[in-house]
């Protein structure tokens, strides 16, 4: 699999230092260098890159505004590199695979990129599925019709039962079953257990991609809970209402995900 990347920067000794230190990852190519905020976003509409690293401080358009003026197109990852710290949160929030600070740490990178591996993977995965439903669909629609059943079935054994957490230097094994609840932030995650709360680097869809969704449920846009940790249900105003948790936590549910509590209610 190569990795089809835009480097975007406005010092060219910044380029450079980046260009040499991906030189070790043979499946990156570089298929073009950016300047400044409107070449990049000209590049990535004609090039539609797989990867991009986004510096944030240029002169005109910075690097946020790179990510908002690609809004019609389908985006490409984008990892932002910055000598500023400052912004980080407000890169994770515009869905940064990660956010690295100059000069780049080659240590930080492999592992930026080994992210970016796997949100390809999981996205060629699915093309791949999508073309085969397709076809399934010309040719055997009733086998489209047994394929879709299967496919919406959830089998528990293909979700995870301990995910492992490093966080302060620790690897922590969690059990799953004793989540309480997980809060986004960008590529952040905080995993809330009765007696911890621990940071783990993954989004908020890959996660939920190893959790059973007859367990764990999102009630808002960036809040997972375990269901089996609600212990009541509190109306509020404009159609919203709270869940009150084992721990005594109570957790918002927003009117776009209200259908979540409408199984605590026979």
């Amino acid at each position: 699999m190569t990795i089809r990347t835009i480097l975007v920067d406005d010092e060219s000794l910044a380029i450079q230092g980046l260009v040499l230190r991906l030189q070790a990852h043979e499946d990156v190519d570089i298929i073009e260098t950016c300047n400044n905020g409107r070449e990049a976003i000209r590049a990535i509409k004609t090039h539609k890159p797989d990867l991009v690293f986004l510096d944030i401080q240029m002169p005109g358009f910075d690097g946020f505004s790179v990510v908002q003026g690609l809004m019609e197109v389908e985006p490409p990852l984008v990892i932002f590199c910055t000598a500023y710290s400052d912004h980080a949160i407000r890169a994770f929030e515009a869905q940064a695979v990660d956010y690295l600070m100059k000069p780049v740490d080659e240590g930080r990178l492999a592992d930026a990129l080994d992210r970016v591996r796997q949100r390809l993977t999981e996205k060629r995965q699915v093309q791949e599925i999508e073309k085969l439903r397709e076809v399934l669909a010309e040719v055997a629609p009733q086998a489209m019709t047994d394929f879709a059943a299967d496919d919406d079935a959830p089998a528990s054994n293909r979700f995870e039962k301990l995910i492992n957490i490093k966080d302060r230097g620790q690897i922590f094994r969690v059990d799953v079953d004793s989540i309480e609840r997980i809060d986004a932030a960008g590529d952040y995650m905080c995993i809330y257990t009765a007696d911890n709360s621990l940071i783990l680097r993954e989004t908020m869809k890959d996660l939920e991609k190893r959790l059973d969704p007859r367990n764990f449920q999102r009630v808002h846009r960036s809040t997972i809970v375990n269901l089996s940790q609600v212990r009541q249900v509190k109306p509020h105003t404009n159609g919203e209402c709270f869940l009150v948790l084992e721990s005594g936590a109570q957790v918002k549910v927003s009117r776009s995900y209200r259908d979540v509590v409408a199984r605590f209610v026979h």
